[in-house]
């Protein structure tokens, strides 16, 4: 895992409803220190987002829309990555860093 502590880490997602597994990366992702944590979503329920923005230093979100629904919802196409496709992907994004 690369060290994190005092620097800025932006935590995305593909959309957020009830923000459980976010809300789980960013109170882990406090314990390590980072500088700032900024997550980053296209969509999300808005009170899952107005409870987000009070854990995060910043919260970027595209759309909040009042009758959220479910994030799939929100996608033209949302087939799930496999596990395979996952890490052909993390291993290009390492050549890049």
């Amino acid at each position: 895992m690369p060290d994190l502590k005092d620097k800025s880490v932006i935590l995305v997602d593909d959309g957020l409803a009830t923000g459980a597994t976010a809300r789980a990366a960013i109170r882990l992702l406090r314990q390590i220190r980072p500088l700032k944590v900024i997550l980053a979503i296209p969509v999300c329920a808005p009170d899952t987002a107005a409870s987000l923005g009070r854990e995060v230093d910043e919260l970027i979100c595209l759309s909040l829309p009042t009758h959220f629904g479910g994030v799939g919802a929100w996608y033209q196409d949302f087939q799930q990555t496999s596990d395979e496709e996952v890490v052909e992907l993390l291993r290009l994004t390492s050549k890049v860093l």
